[in-house]
């Protein structure tokens, strides 16, 4: 069941009133002659056309943000300032609040912080779907004390990541990758009970290997999960790779190296490990997805900011572009995957959260929009 979210359309005219919208600008940064800039603002500017909108109905509108990961303190490597230039240069006329975190009760969830954020306020709105998974004071508190709403992204975030679990065009196939199957087991679990077809590719992939009774020498492995992948695979809808691009043990990867990536096939000898899915998993993984009605991708296939190993997660993302399938990309590498092969405009729907998403597949729900469905207006 999809939850129903408060609109903030219901206000009207808003001439006058002040609106505090929680924004997700967590975005990455870089040194440009000298002064760090926004690296990539695809994050901001998804939320322009809130901006904009409550610009136009009169409101005087202040953002505020998280920023790196400053701990409590006021650590000046994650001021705002460079976000606050990138804003004021797309959306003049928007305040920006100093980085959430350099306050201790951010994180800690303290109604003294939450309420502080709200004083001089008409209005919350949540535009925050990639921080909706965390209880942290502005995700939690201003709900309980001003009328709030759900922002126009989350509210499609929501909508598209359920529908797609919910009521999905088939064949289902979902996509899951990364290195620590931890990470993702919950999700893959949920998402095997659900696809018609479980992709796993990425350092993950290598318990589920051992799990089908193979060797992947010095490769990433969680015998704690072993189990787990084994009932997984036991549900015949979990597709695993055949063959793997890899490197001895010890040799340097994930900034590209000296080495060439070596082949293996089902089995990898003792000194070596995978880094990447092969070309004969490749061939098989991207047939899967081409024939799919709905996709649902989170996580890289291997070690793909290592030229070497950028094959497999290459061609996912390229066989995802060119589906006919309805296609949602969540999760931050993955993201960041077909963004770098500028394919974010061929799928149909890219999702700004990362663990948000992945919460919300398992959940189906985030303690931020629980917080917005029991606000008190």
């Amino acid at each position: 069941m999809i939850p129903e979210l408060p609109s903030f359309e219901r206000w009207g005219d808003l001439a006058g009133k002040r609106v505090l919208v929680r924004v997700d600008f967590n975005t990455p940064v870089h040194e440009v002659n000298g002064k760090t800039e926004v690296a990539d603002d695809f994050r901001i500017r998804a939320t322009l056309p809130l901006l904009e909108y409550l610009k136009s109905r009169g409101a005087a509108v202040t953002c505020m943000t998280h920023f790196g990961r400053p701990n409590g303190t006021g650590d000046e490597r994650f001021n705002v300032e460079p976000l606050r230039r990138c804003l004021n240069g797309l959306c003049p006329g928007i305040e920006l609040m100093e980085n959430l975190r350099f306050n201790p009760g951010e994180e800690a969830n303290d109604p003294a912080f939450g309420a502080s954020l709200t004083e001089g306020f008409d209005y919350y709105i949540n535009e925050a779907f990639g921080a909706s998974h965390r209880e942290h004071a502005s995700i939690m508190i201003p709900p309980t004390l001003i009328p709030s709403a759900a922002g126009p992204n989350l509210q499609k975030e929501v909508l598209t990541i359920l529908t797609a679990l919910e009521s999905p065009k088939r064949p289902f196939v979902a996509i899951v990758g990364g290195a620590k199957i931890k990470d993702k087991l919950a999700i893959t679990k949920v998402l095997a009970q659900k696809a018609d077809q479980v992709i796993v590719g990425g350092g993950m992939a290598y318990t589920f290997e051992v799990a089908d009774g193979r060797t992947i020498g010095d490769s990433l492995f969680d015998e704690s999960n072993l189990q787990n992948c084994r009932s997984l695979l036991d549900s015949q809808k979990v597709l695993i790779p055949t063959d793997s691009l890899g490197l001895k043990s010890g040799q340097p990867f994930g900034d590209g190296g000296p080495d060439a990536a070596q082949g293996f096939d089902e089995n990898i000898p003792d000194g070596f490990m995978g880094l990447d899915i092969g070309p004969e998993t490749i061939e098989a993984f991207v047939a899967v997805i081409l024939s799919a009605g709905t996709i649902l991708w989170n996580g890289p296939m291997g070690v793909f900011e290592d030229d070497r190993f950028a094959k497999g997660t290459t061609a996912v993302a390229k066989a995802v572009a060119a589906s006919s399938g309805f296609s949602v990309i969540g999760g931050g590498d993955s993201v960041a995957a077909i963004q770098k092969l500028g394919l974010a405009g061929e799928v149909d729907f890219v999702s700004t959260g990362g663990g948000a998403s992945l919460e919300l597949v398992e959940q189906g729900d985030l303690p931020g929009l629980k917080a917005l469905r029991n606000s008190k207006g």
